[in-house]
C-alpha cells in the first residue's frame, strides 16, 4: 500500500537517501528541514518545507495541509564533540523538537513514528557485539538526547496509543550507490569522508606530509589502540527502516520497539584509513591528536533481533564495498 511519509531531517545526509528509497517504493514524501545542516537541492522539488521543529505552529500548519500516515524522524543534531561543548543546543534541538512533532502527530491522529535513534545510547557497553539488552548509558549529550526520546515513546505508547520503532544506528556510511546523492555535512566531522578529502586532495597534487586528516587518540584499549566502529551502508538504513514501516502499519499495535542496525564487524580507525589508501590508491597520512571527551572505546552491534523481526538483511556488508560508493560520488564532485 502507498502511504504519505512525512521527513523529517529530509535535506540531510541520511534523510534525503531516505527520500529516494520511499519515493522509488511508490510512497507519496513530504520533507520538513530547517536547511541548517541539510541541503536544499538534496530534496527533489516540490517536497520540501522549510521550517523548524521547535515551531509549533508550522507543525500544525504541515499536518493540517498534508494527511499524514507516518513519520520518520531524522532531524537531530548529531555530533558527539558538539554536544560534549553544547550541551543546551542538543537538547534544544533533539529533545524539544522532537516533544513538538510528536505532540503535532498525536494532535492530528498520527500514530506510527519511525525514530532515527544511535548506538551512543549504550555508552561504554559491558560487551561487544552490543544487543538491545544492553544497558543504555550514554556518556554524552548527544546520546542522552536520543535516550530521552526512546524514553518518551515508551512513556507514549502506554498513555496515548503512540507506535514507533527505533532504529540504533551504529556508524552510517557511504553513498547512493547511482550516484545521485552523497555524504555532505559542513563541517565533516565523519571519519570516511574525511579520509577521503584526503585521499583528494594527495591525488590532486598535495602532499601527504602536509596532511590534517586527525586521528583522536590511538592509546584506547583496542587492538591498535585506536576507537573500533561498525559501519552500515546508508541505503540498507534505509531498508530497515521501510521495513520498520510495514512492520508499524500491519494493523496491531506494536506499542514502542527498538532494533539495533549494524554489520556487526568492527573496524579501528587506522583499518579505515588502510582500506581508504585501498580503495583510493592514494598515500594517505595523518596525525595523532587527543583523544575526544565522549568517544567509547569500541561500538559494534548485533542486528540479529532486526534481521530476525523486520526482515532486514545489509546488502553492503564489506567496508570495501561502502567506501567504494562514498569513494565514486566524491569523485563526482571533484
Amino acid at each position: 500500500m502507498n502511504r504519505t511519509v512525512l521527513v523529517t531531517g529530509g535535506a540531510g545526509y541520511i534523510g534525503s537517501h531516505m527520500v529516494k528509497a520511499l519515493r522509488g517504493a511508490g510512497h507519496r514524501v513530504v520533507v520538513i528541514d530547517n536547511l541548517s545542516r541539510g541541503f536544499a537541492d538534496a530534496v527533489p522539488e516540490g517536497l520540501l518545507v522549510v521550517a523548524d521543529l521547535l515551531d509549533a505552529a508550522a507543525l500544525d500548519r504541515l499536518f493540517t495541509e498534508h494527511s499524514i500516515d507516518v513519520v520518520m524522524h531524522f532531524a537531530a543534531l548529531a555530533y558527539v564533540g558538539e554536544s560534549m561543548q553544547h550541551p543546551r543546543l542538543y537538547y534544544h534541538n533533539n529533545v524539544q523538537g522532537a516533544l513538538n512533532l510528536i505532540h503535532a502527530m498525536l494532535d492530528h491522529g498520527v500514530d506510527k513514528l519511525v525514530f532515527s535513534s544511535t548506538c551512543a545510547t549504550y555508552g561504554v557497553p559491558d560487551e561487544i557485539p552490543i544487543t538491545e539488552q544492553a544497558p543504555q548509558r550514554p556518556i554524552n549529550p548527544y546520546g542522552r538526547s536520543k535516550l530521552m526520546i526512546e524514553q518518551v515513546l515508551a512513556d507514549y505508547a502506554s498513555a496515548c496509543g503512540l507506535n514507533s520503532v527505533s532504529l540504533r544506528y551504529f556508524n552510517a556510511a557511504g553513498c547512493d550507490a547511482e550516484g545521485e546523492l552523497g555524504e555532505r555535512h559542513d563541517p565533516e566531522t565523519h571519519l570516511i569522508p574525511l579520509v577521503l578529502q584526503e585521499a583528494a586532495r594527495v591525488l590532486d597534487g598535495g602532499e601527504p606530509a602536509d596532511t590534517t586528516l586527525a586521528v583522536f587518540g590511538d592509546d584506547f584499549d583496542t587492538p591498535d589502540g585506536s576507537c573500533v566502529r561498525d559501519y552500515i551502508h546508508v541505503e540498507d538504513l534505509c531498508a530497515a527502516h521501510l521495513a520498520a514501516m510495514e512492520r508499524l502499519c500491519d494493523g496491531e499495535p506494536l506499542g514502542a520497539e527498538a532494533y539495533n542496525l549494524g554489520n556487526g564487524n568492527g573496524f579501528s580507525v587506522f583499518e579505515v584509513i588502510d582500506v581508504c589508501r585501498r580503495v583510493t590508491g592514494a598515500p594517505i597520512d595523518y596525525r595523532v591528536s587527543p583523544r575526544r571527551p565522549g568517544d567509547p572505546p569500541a561500538l559494534v552491534g548485533s542486528a540479529a533481533r532486526a534481521k530476525e523481526v523486520l526482515g532486514w538483511q545489509p546488502s553492503f556488508t564489506a567496508l570495501d564495498q561502502i567506501i567504494d560508493t562514498a569513494w565514486q560520488w566524491m569523485c563526482q564532485q571533484r
